[in-house]
Order: C-alpha cells, then structure tokens, then sequence
C-alpha cells in the first residue's frame, strides 16, 4: 500500500488555479441559450444602453419578475468589457466558483483539510451545479449567497466560536441573506428562516436565537435591500403588488406561470444532479443525522435540515423549475465532503465502492449517446443531434476516464488522488454536455441572422417580432423588438405600457403597410399567412421555428 502525502500549499494553489481554468475558460465558447440566456443578459444591456438602472426593462417592456442585483453586475461587466457571451455569463460563473470556496472554507473550519478538500470537489464536479454556473441564470447567484449565509450561520453557532466570531459571522451571514434577497427575493429570508426554526424544534435548541444578533442584523439586511425595493416602487407605483404577491405568493401556491410538476419533480433532478457522487448521496445524509453528543450546536444537522427545507418547499410549489433546488448542493457537498473524509480515514480504500458503479454507468452514458439521434424531430432534424453525439460521446468518455482513474487510485490507497479523479470527470462530463450545445443550433440561429442583418437594419427602424418572440435575438441584435400579439411573461409590462404593443395580425398589417422601411420576425406559419394574404414582404432567413421578413 502506498502512503499518500497530505498536499502542500504548492499543490492547493497550483489545484485552484487549474480549477479556475477549466471553470472560466468556457464561458465564451456557446451562443446564448434561450429563453433565459437571452433574457438575463437583455436586461442589463438595455440598462447600459437606457442609462436607467433603476427600473428593469426587457425588450424595453417593464420586468418586474426579479430583483436587480443580477442585472446591475452584469451590466457593470458590460460596462468595462463590452458585451460578449462570457460577460453575460461572469456573474453566474463568478457565483458559482465563490460557492466552491465557500464549500471549503466552511467544511476546513469544520471538519479539517481533508473534508475541505473533499467538499470543493465534489461541488466543483457535481454535474447540476457544475451546469448552472456556466448558464446565465439568476439561480447560481441567489444559491451562493444563501449558501454563504447558512455557512455563515453554522460556523457563528458552532461550539468553539467566541463571542467577536459570532457576531463576525452573524453579520455575515445577514449581509449574505441581503444580497440573496436583492437576487431572487423574499427566498432569500424564508428558507433561511424556515431552518432555524425547525432546526430549534429538532435540537429543543432555543438558545442559538439570542446569538442571532437580531436587532444588527435586520438594520443592516434592510440598510442594503430597502433603498432599491423603494426607490423602484415610487418611481413605478405598479411594482410592489406585482413583486411580492404575484410573484411570491401567488407563484408558490397557484398554477399561474404554467410550471407545474409533480411533486416528486426534483428527485430525479437531485440524483442526476449529484452525478457522479451518486453513492454517497445515500448514505452521506443518514450518517449526517446522528448526534454528536459532545457538541450542543450540531453543524451537520443544521446543514441537513437546510437540505430538506429546500428540497421540500420547491417540491410543495406550483411552480417548479429543475434550478430551483440548486442552493441545496453546496451545503450537500460539504455533508460528502466530510463522509469521504470520515470513510477514506477508516478505509483508504473505500472510495472504490463509488467508483465502480460509476464505471458502470459512464458505459451506459457512451451507449445512450450513440442513440442520441433518435430524438430528431421536424424542429431537430437527424444531421443537428448527429452533430452533437460525438460531444456526447466524449463526455460520457471523460465520465468513464474519471471513474476507472479513481478506481486505481482507491485500489492504491490514495483517497485524495481518487476524490479529485472522480470530480474532474464529473467536471468534464457536465461540461462537454454543455459545449456541444450549439451543435443543436441550425444556421439560422438568433447570432447567425443577427451577423446576416445587423449592417442592414438601420437605427431607428421597426422591427416587429409576431406572435412569437426569441429571447436571444434583442441582445445579438443590440435594440428591442415591437411585440405583435404575443405577451407571456411580458403581459404585465404590456398592461402598464400598451403602446409599445401591437394587439392582433391586422394592426400589424397596418403598421407595416405605413411604414417605409420595417423588419419582422414570425413563425413560418404567420409567414405563409401573410404571403397568402400578399403583404409586401422580401424573405432574409428562414429555418424550421421562424422567418426574418424585411419590407422590399
């Protein structure tokens, strides 16, 4: 058996930096993925452009569904950068590396270099969060700074923190809780909220709420989320009802915004998520749950409880999207994390146990990619998913290095070496999946038509997006689209400003038989309707989704 050697500050550093690479260094490659993509990387560029970063604006339409601290960093990136693909994704890339940190930081304090380590990997491996933080949502940031405040809470609580830590951290964490809220909104307190309370009920631990810093902590969660909340609301008077109760409550407990899924949504989401920690997340959380009778605050508890919170309130919703249970995973790797620890200590080789099923699986993976073309459809045809089966290929193919890798590393005995194989296989799994994206994009995607018209469409001129709208195409075009008879997510802003908004395919018939010069974007159907009725119209682009239009 070979003795494995604790790594140096040489080693971690030269680890990072190898992580951070590989992280940042993909940010740039894909086009933007609609419809969110498209949409959290509009907002900020039309604030850059409207100098108003004040009131979110989405194909100059009032948005109202999100707050804006999203919005303004990503503008500050367009700001000294320009606006590319990789500044429209830096902040859920920035967000997310912060969050292996964090996992880290948190489980060193904790439980000591090896669970540190551990915990980075697996969160920094794990394919849903791996996923999320290279996609322009607004989900990897509010998870960062949810899980930096439960991180925060547990390290101020913790038995060995003195009085001056736990104030430290307490201010922390509510700082966090703030910028949560300025992310995503009133989740940003109740889930935080909900698991303290629960956690004081299983514990009977009522103690911890007078090292809560209450009073301090609530001047300074409101000093930084107020002056936004009521700024916006006085200049838009329409805003507050709209924010917390249609999007709070009535999205949580109503079928309202057409998202509605069984109740067992995410636990498919959760365990393809883990990937490819996938052993451990079953007998990571029963070891989590027992008592440390040596101890009155009980970190992996608080964790665990934090864990089932999440997963629970978004599996009770209405509304669910497969991000949503996203600030579960750093407080779950760091739960691994430590497991691995616990286990490899007892048995070095341990960890072979993890890998061979793994190995099994990444066989299964390579067999399903080579089945990946029966999904074509008339919208995907045959040649795109054709395109995209080698990405799938060597993903599932970096899977299987990973795995075989930790396996021989485990068989010698050598933890760490085996834990770091597994996660740069399940970084490289996630991320080949994501590269190829553009492998399903036909030629006439959003960027492409934009680089066949953007030296045609003149300042100043219509351009009318009917029955239809593609997220992605405002941004690569840099100007907004008239919106004819569609409304979706944009209904509320289209109430507040129906003038920028053409109801019915006969006033757009109208608008453009008026106007000199228009542009237009539809379905091929819309199109065929209107070459029928013979609206003047010269064809630029078409694929199997939709038609540019331009007046001859």
């Amino acid at each position: 058996m070979v003795q494995e050697r604790s790594l140096s500050p040489k080693i971690l550093l030269f680890l990072l930096a190898l992580f951070a690479v590989l992280w940042f260094g993909t940010i740039d490659y894909r086009k933007l993925i609609k419809p969110d993509e498209g949409r959290y990387a509009e907002i900020p560029r039309e604030m850059v452009a409207s100098g108003d970063w004040l009131t979110p604006r989405l194909n100059g339409i009032k948005y109202f569904e999100k707050p804006a601290l999203q919005y303004w960093a990503t503008a500050t990136a367009f700001t000294l950068f320009g606006e590319y693909h990789w500044t429209a994704r830096l902040w859920s890339a920035a967000t997310g590396f912060l969050g292996v940190l964090a996992a880290w930081f948190a489980a060193r304090r904790l439980w000591g270099r090896d669970a540190a380590l551990y915990a980075a990997a697996v969160l920094g491996g794990s394919l849903f969060y791996s996923l999320i933080g290279h996609v322009n949502t607004l989900d990897m940031g509010v998870s960062f700074f949810l899980s930096a405040a439960v991180f925060a809470f547990v390290l101020a609580q913790r038995d060995p923190a003195t009085p001056t830590e736990n104030r430290s951290y307490m201010l922390g964490a509510w700082l966090a809780l703030a910028l949560a809220v300025l992310s995503k909104g009133l989740i940003g307190l109740l889930l935080p909220a909900a698991t303290v309370v629960l956690y004081s009920l299983w514990q009977r631990d009522f103690g911890l709420w007078r090292r809560l810093h209450l009073l301090a902590g609530l001047a300074l969660l409101i000093a930084v989320t107020a002056p936004w909340f009521v700024a916006v609301s006085a200049a838009n008077p329409e805003f507050a009802r709209f924010f917390f109760i249609h999007e709070h409550f009535e999205r949580f407990l109503t079928k309202v915004h057409g998202r509605y899924q069984p109740i067992w949504y995410f636990l498919p989401i959760l365990l393809a998520g883990m990937l490819p920690w996938l052993v451990s997340l079953f007998s990571a959380p029963w070891r989590a749950a027992r008592r440390d009778p040596a101890v009155r605050f009980q970190p992996r508890r608080f964790l665990l409880v934090w864990v089932a919170v999440v997963f629970c309130f978004f599996s009770l919703s209405d509304s669910k999207l497969a991000s949503y249970i996203l600030p579960l995973f750093p407080a779950l790797a760091a739960l691994i994390g430590w497991h691995f620890a616990e286990i490899s200590h007892r048995d070095p080789r341990a960890l072979r146990w993890h890998a061979l099923p793994l190995i099994l699986l990444a066989l299964g993976c390579l067999a399903l990619a080579r089945q990946v073309t029966r999904l074509a459809s008339p919208e995907v045809p045959v040649a795109l998913y054709a395109a995209y089966q080698p990405w799938l290929e060597a993903a599932g193919g970096a899977l299987l290095a990973g795995a075989l890798a930790a396996f021989a590393f485990s068989w010698r005995a050598l933890p760490r070496a085996a834990l770091i194989s597994l996660a740069a296989g399940g970084l490289f799994f996630s991320q080949l999946i994501l590269l190829g994206h553009d492998s399903l994009a036909p030629s006439n995607s959003a960027y492409a038509i934009d680089l066949r018209i953007r030296d045609q469409v003149k300042p100043g001129v219509p351009f009318y997006s009917v029955d239809t709208y593609d997220q992605t195409l405002p941004f690569y075009l840099k100007r907004t689209l008239t919106m004819v008879g569609y409304k979706d997510e944009l209904g509320f802003g289209i109430d507040q400003e129906p003038g920028k908004f053409i109801p019915d395919l006969a006033g757009f018939a109208a608008a453009w038989r008026a106007a000199p010069d228009a542009w237009a974007l539809m379905g091929p159907d819309t199109y065929r309707q209107f070459l029928a009725k013979g609206l003047p119209m010269q064809l630029v682009a078409q694929d199997t989704r939709r038609v540019i239009i331009r007046k001859p």
